[in-house]
């Protein structure tokens, strides 16, 4: 896997993937940015959360659940200072399909975090908290 970050302006950065998707990266006002671009920490964050939702709706298809619908709501903390690592970090996926079967949303959420997500094993080898929940909705 390759990655390429370019400075463009300012706090302005451009990352490019291996797989050739650009992102653009900017800082806020006080810090030289124009706060036209997610901040490399929530980048960080995005990451975990794009890598777990990726591996809860792989398991979930793998276990022919109705899913019509997830995403995961994070909230996370970080240390006072400079640097300002993560410390902790909430995932709270909320499934909606049809006749899901919470058995297998469970196990999905915890296969994620234990498992297949890198991001998350990766962050708690070095000392984040991370915490996972889920809810499951009903789709009309």
């Amino acid at each position: 896997m390759k990655g390429k970050v370019k400075w463009i302006d300012g706090a302005q950065f451009l990352g490019e993937s291996g797989s050739g998707h650009t992102v653009l990266m900017d800082g806020p006002p006080d810090h030289g940015g124009r706060n036209t671009g997610v901040r490399p920490m929530e980048m960080l964050l995005l990451g975990l959360g794009g890598c777990s939702s990726f591996d809860v709706m792989s398991i979930l298809g793998k276990s022919r659940q109705k899913v019509t619908d997830c995403y995961v709501d994070m909230d996370a903390e970080r240390a006072d200072g400079v640097p300002s690592p993560f410390t902790k970090i909430h995932l709270h996926f909320v499934v909606t399909g049809k006749d899901l079967k919470e058995a297998h949303v469970k196990r999905a959420v915890e296969l994620s975090a234990t498992k297949y997500c890198s991001a998350s094993i990766m962050l708690e080898a070095a000392g984040v908290e991370i915490t996972h929940d889920y809810e499951i909705r009903d789709a009309e």
